[in-house]
């Protein structure tokens, strides 16, 4: 029988972990695609938005985002970012796609057209950090222009020096995002997928422009100064190369 200061204690943890929003796993995709007379953009485009978005909704899982890329090598190509809450529910919305006779149609269509409808497709599962342990949907989508993102990707040198990346995020580098209004969407570490160890979060900004005066900022603030200071947190120690894309957002896409 559990009684006074050890109930206490008790009722305090148990507070705080219901408290603590729980982290997501996010399914990033990439299609990529050919120019030609197979018009593979649109098909896939036009599958995703009434075929497979439709049928994760369904199954239980949350489709995020769909973009095409701006500036980015091996282009073009269509991302997809798909959240779940668990890797349970991950394996469910699988189980529920293959018996969706509705999906399965849309599946038939987009093979059904002229030549390949896309070149290949690779895919990546992220476990979001503590931080920004679910995605950050705008809702102000409908009155403003849609903005464009970048998605950026970490790759650290060993184990030992990705937890110290992800420490820096946790404990300021994405408050400064946010405080300089570089908008961050989500973070998280891969545990499924190519060049690890890395992390790949995104950023959204108004514009190109917008974006360079952000970075300069965020270059020269104090607080990041201050965080990136110690030597064993510079770059050169916990991070072994970086690398960004520009995308822009489908008209179906949640985030824009």
């Amino acid at each position: 029988m559990i009684t006074g200061a050890a109930a206490m204690s008790a009722l305090l943890t148990s507070k705080v972990q219901a408290s603590v929003p729980t982290r997501s796993f996010l399914e990033i995709k990439t299609w990529y695609l050919h120019n030609s007379h197979e018009a593979q953009a649109k098909r896939i485009s036009d599958y995703l938005e009434t075929g497979l978005f439709p049928a994760l909704t369904r199954a239980g899982a949350k489709p995020i985002a769909a973009f095409s890329n701006l500036i980015g090598a091996d282009g073009p190509y269509l991302v997809t970012i798909t959240q779940y809450p668990s890797l349970v529910a991950l394996q469910d919305t699988l189980t529920k796609l293959a018996a969706d006779e509705t999906h399965e149609k849309a599946s038939q269509q987009l093979s059904s057209g002229a030549g390949m409808p896309f070149v290949t497709v690779e895919s990546s599962l992220l476990h979001s950090l503590a931080i920004l342990p679910e995605p950050a949907i705008p809702t102000d989508a409908a009155s403003r222009p849609p903005r464009i993102f970048e998605l950026r990707t970490y790759q650290s040198q060993s184990m030992s020096a990705l937890n110290k990346k992800v420490g820096m995020f946790n404990n300021g580098e994405i408050a400064t995002f946010q405080r300089l209004g570089m908008r961050p969407i989500f973070i998280g570490e891969s545990i499924i997928g190519p060049r690890q160890p890395n992390i790949t979060y995104m950023l959204s900004f108004d514009n190109l422009d917008g974006r360079e005066k952000l970075w300069q900022q965020f270059g020269s603030d104090p607080e990041w100064k201050r965080l990136s200071a110690p030597p064993e947190l510079k770059d050169a120690e916990i991070v072994a190369n970086i690398s960004n894309t520009i995308l822009r957002p489908l008209p179906f896409s949640p985030v824009k």
